[in-house]
């Protein structure tokens, strides 16, 4: 059966409808489908934590691969479906709860498999809120492999200092190598988006790319900087009153030979690293 035939069963059998509040949408295309789980490579090795499994589309998929598949969905009508569907699989673990609120640690400690992978369709809503947790966290994972808004995919796999940079690209390209792997258009869900999506895949280093003594102060710096993207590196910081004055900013940016008239989507990661410390 096709994935768009059974999704629409699994729609009809339970009543189901997408919740827009979720920001839900059912993925139904099958080369979607492999395609993501073909470029998560995934063994019996590995632990997978699905994140919003929904009506299970890419979870069949997975448990064929994996050797334990935990799956953390917020929608309550979709417990009943995913146990329905799943629980002759020996190596599936469902959690209802926010994924921001599941203690991921814990989770991964209690496996006895020798990697972590994670899967996801997020919601566009919350698609920072989640990825920042998943790299915050330091979690002993390989792999994210995630399918978002096409224009947040942009900005998260984008180089520093180049293109659509965001205050999250830094942190991506901080904590991972990151990096496109398919393209996905609106008319693989129902209800279609408005939107196409892409897949991105997020290979987390075991240490950042750069050094610094202090990473709080690190974020700090270039959050501080892009809420006010629209002034110059400059005035944004001065504006803040928490870097010094703007003449002690500008002596700093001197002395790092950095622009005087920078904006901050233009400073590369180690400049602002550098930054960081001097400040």
């Amino acid at each position: 059966m096709s994935v768009l035939k059974e999704t629409r069963f699994i729609m009809d059998k339970y009543h189901i409808s997408a919740n827009k509040n979720l920001g839900q949408n059912f993925l139904i295309d099958d080369e979607t489908v492999l395609g993501i789980v073909n470029v998560a490579n995934i063994s019996k090795d590995d632990l997978v934590i699905e994140i919003g499994p929904g009506l299970g589309t890419l979870t069949k998929e997975l448990l064929e691969r994996a050797g334990q598949v935990t799956c953390i969905e917020l929608d309550k009508r979709m417990i009943e479906i995913l146990q329905d569907r799943f629980s002759m699989y020996n190596n599936f673990e469902l959690i209802n709860n926010d994924v921001l609120k599941v203690d991921l640690k814990e989770i991964i400690k209690k496996s006895n498999l020798a990697n972590t992978k994670i899967v996801a369709n997020l919601p566009y809503y919350i698609t920072t809120p989640i990825i920042m947790k998943l790299l915050e966290e330091r979690l002993e994972i390989q792999t994210i492999t995630v399918m978002i808004q096409k224009e947040v995919a942009d900005r998260l796999i984008t180089k520093p200092g180049t293109g659509d940079t965001g205050a999250i690209t830094y942190a991506i390209n901080y904590y991972s190598e990151p990096k496109r792997v398919l393209e996905v258009p609106n008319t693989a869900f129902i209800p279609e988006p408005k939107v196409n999506s892409s897949v991105i895949q997020l290979q987390i280093l075991k240490e950042p790319k750069v050094k610094v003594e202090d990473e709080a102060k690190l974020f700090d710096l270039i959050k501080t900087a892009f809420m006010q993207k629209r002034k110059t590196l400059v005035n944004g910081l001065a504006n803040s009153n928490k870097y010094g004055t703007k003449e002690q900013i500008e002596q700093a940016l001197t002395n790092l030979n950095i622009d005087l008239k920078i904006r901050p989507e233009k400073l590369a990661l180690e400049q602002f690293a550098e930054l960081s410390k001097v400040l």
